[in-house]
This record gives structure tokens, C-alpha cells and sequence, in this order.
């Protein structure tokens, strides 16, 4: 989500200088690619880029056609094939052995629905929802449709459709999309047109909150920061948690553990991580923490420490389902041999990522399939009558 947010205030830097812009977005990727679909990057009439749709292997061709485009005030799809390293249309040696089709989007400033400000409105709140680009495989030539509706996660659509008879199957598959958290490819034959819609899944960015503003929680707080995770600390500790100490955290908050909830009632991207080193402290947060539906809870310190901590917890009467047992990570963090605070923060952050993903942090190489399965871009065709 911070590339969005990148690419928005990029937008608007270019808007108050009275400068044109397009969006170039990967709607879709057949094979390996360094980026998946959804990747984007902003491309200013002066040449300046914002974000990146690969590892820097297409910029430089991507630069020229998102210029072209703005020139002829016009949507293009582009098809890269990397599989081809004799590929004369590229140009150059990538072999990724990916197909990796790329809109191209001059914006309209003067349109309420344009791409970047469907943008603006999924990243307003803090809701799932997926954006809906429209384009033609089978007619590349042709100006595309682009991105032209967002789906709300109550349903509402904003935007643009190509066709009012796709209403109700958009929105169902929209809603899969929500679901199943995941964006879907989809082929819709109308009576009178034949298109694909890269239909995305956006949610909001993670929400770290750090119960501590020991030393220890600075690497921690700038680790979540640089991937573009909202941070907030809190602490009982006046002397500890001050804004100067922690200047990339959103909110710093001085708070007994029995009121923190009060300030940060949460949400399924809200996670939290006990490291005050004060036992009492720590175990109170833990027993509030437990009744809710926190996705993530990782207690810092070693294991007898834990098992004594939920053994109180049980003393006090509160059973734990395994439900919610399975939500609590004690200790907090994954097994990479951490030994200083910057390695522990990777070792935290890393193990969050992974719960978010349901991924079990291997090794990559020990994989036998791809890293990307390939059922996830495969376009399934619905027929819309």
C-alpha cells in the first residue's frame, strides 16, 4: 500500500506543477517475473518515475511507451514476453521466461473516476476493496479501457463499467475476491464485447503496534516503517515514549495496559508486539489481547516466560480456545539465529509477513513447486448474456 501512497503524492507534486501524467500497471503475468500483477509506477511528461513494474529490466522501454501515450492522450496494453531473450521488440536479455501484459494510462485530471483517484478512495479507509481494470486480449491494438471501477468492501461501486449487464457477475466475483483475499482474472463475453478484467485485491497496510519504547523497539518501529507498515508504540513510561524518540511511528501513546484498547480498538490488520520487559505490564496487555480477534500477538522473551504467562492467565479463570492460542507467538519472531536488536526486529517483522501470507518462513530453494503458484493468474471466462 506505501507504493500507492507514493504514486498518489507523485500525482499530486505533478498536478501542482501543472504536469501530465500516466500510470503503467501490470495487469497480468503468465509465468516467472520479478513483479506480479498490480505492480505499477507513475510516469511524469518530464520523465520522472515513481514506483517500479519490475526489477529495473523494463523501465527504460515502459518510460518510452507510458511517453508515447501521454502524447497521444491514449491507452495502450503492451505485452513483454521475457521468455524470449532474442526478443528484438525488448531489446534486451531479461529471462525471467514470464508473458507480462502492462497497461498503459494517461490520467485524465479532470475525470472524479480516474485511476488515481479510485486510488485515493480504497486507501482513504482502512477496508478491503478491489479495483477493476478492464482490457482486451485479443485486440491489443485497439484503446483499452483500463482502470475504471473500485468495489468497496460493502458492495458500493465507484467507477465506470464498460457494460451495465456486468454488474452482477463483477460484483460477485469482486466479492470472491474479498474473500477468498486474493485478486482474480476473469474473461467476460458480452453480446457485444469480449474483455478481461484484472480484478484486485487491495487491503490496508499492517498496523504494528509495539508495547514497548524500550531501545529495542526502534529497529523494530523503522524495519515496519521501510515496508511500508503503520506503527504505533505504546508505553507506561513517560521517560520512554516520547514522539522525538520515535518519529516514523503514527501515534505514541503513554497508557495503562487495561486502557490501550480503548485508544486502539483494532481491526484483521491490527497486530501487536509485547516487548516492555516489565513482566506485570506484559502479562496485562496479554490477558486483554487474548480476548480479541487479533490476528497476531508476539510476546518478546524466552519460552518459560511465556508458558508462565499464559499459566496465570489460566489461574485467573480464562480458558484460551485453540483458536486463539494459535494467534499468540511466544517467543515472538522466526529462527534465523537473531542475536542483536536489528536482527531480532527482521526476525519479528519477517514471522508477521509470514502469519499475514500463511507462509511457514522456509527456505525459498527447498520449495518444489514456484514460488508463485500458477492456478492464481489463470483467466477463467464467464459468460455474461
Amino acid at each position: 500500500m506505501r507504493e500507492i501512497v507514493q504514486l498518489i503524492n507523485a500525482f499530486e507534486k505533478a498536478r501542482q506543477m501543472q504536469l501530465q501524467s500516466a500510470l503503467v500497471t501490470v495487469v497480468h503475468v503468465d509465468g516467472s517475473s520479478y513483479r506480479r500483477a498490480g505492480a505499477r509506477m507513475l510516469v511524469t511528461e518530464d520523465g520522472q518515475m515513481t514506483g517500479a513494474i519490475s526489477g529495473g529490466c523494463l523501465e527504460g522501454d515502459a518510460l518510452r511507451k507510458a511517453m508515447l501515450a501521454l502524447a497521444q492522450r491514449k491507452k495502450k496494453l503492451v505485452t513483454y514476453n521475457t521468455s524470449d531473450e532474442e526478443d528484438a521488440a525488448i531489446g534486451m536479455q531479461l529471462g525471467c521466461e514470464g508473458i507480462i501484459q502492462v497497461l498503459f494510462e494517461p490520467i485524465n485530471q479532470d475525470d472524479q473516476n480516474n485511476p488515481i483517484e479510485l486510488l485515493k478512495k480504497a486507501v482513504r479507509t482502512r477496508q478491503q476493496a478491489t479495483l477493476v481494470a478492464f482490457f482486451s486480449l485479443e485486440e491489443k491494438r485497439k484503446e483499452q479501457i483500463g482502470t475504471s471501477l473500485l468495489i468497496e468492501q460493502d458492495g458500493k461501486l465507484v467507477g465506470n463499467l464498460p457494460e451495465p449487464e456486468l454488474v452482477d457477475q463483477i460484483t460477485k466475483d469482486a466479492q470472491q475476491a474479498l474473500h477468498e483475499k486474493k485478486s482474480v482474472f476473469r474473461n467476460y463475453h458480452t453480446k457485444n464485447n469480449y474483455l478481461t478484467a484484472f480484478i484486485e485485491f487491495l487491503k490496508p497496510p499492517v498496523s504494528l503496534v509495539i508495547v514497548g519504547a524500550g531501545n529495542d523497539a526502534i529497529p523494530v518501529m523503522k524495519l515496519a516503517d521501510t515496508i511500508g507498515w503503520d506503527v504505533r508504540i505504546v508505553d507506561g513510561r513517560t521517560t520512554h515514549a516520547k514522539p522525538e524518540r520515535f518519529e516514523s511511528a503514527c501515534h505514541v501513546l503513554v497508557s495503562k495496559p487495561e486502557k490501550v484498547l480503548d485508544e486502539i480498538p483494532g481491526d484483521p490488520f491490527t497486530v501487536f508486539v509485547l516487548m516492555t520487559h516489565n513482566y506485570s505490564y506484559d502479562l496485562a496487555m496479554l490477558k486483554a489481547l487474548s480476548q480479541k480477534d487479533i490476528p497476531y500477538i508476539g510476546v518478546l522473551g524466552p519460552k518459560k516466560k511465556f508458558d508462565r504467562m499464559l499459566a496465570e492467565i489460566k489461574d485467573q479463570g480464562i480458558i484460551l480456545s485453540k483458536e486463539k492460542l494459535n494467534r499468540i507467538y511466544g517467543p515472538s519472531g522466526l529462527e534465523i539465529g537473531a542475536e542483536t536488536p536489528e536482527e531480532i526486529a527482521l526476525s519479528i517483522v519477517a514471522e508477521i509477513k509470514a502469519v499475514f501470507e500463511k507462509k511457514e518462513g522456509g527456505f525459498l530453494r527447498n520449495k518444489r513447486e514456484v514460488i508463485h503458484p500458477r492456478k492464481d493468474t489463470l483467466i477463467t471466462t464467464k459468460e455474461v448474456s
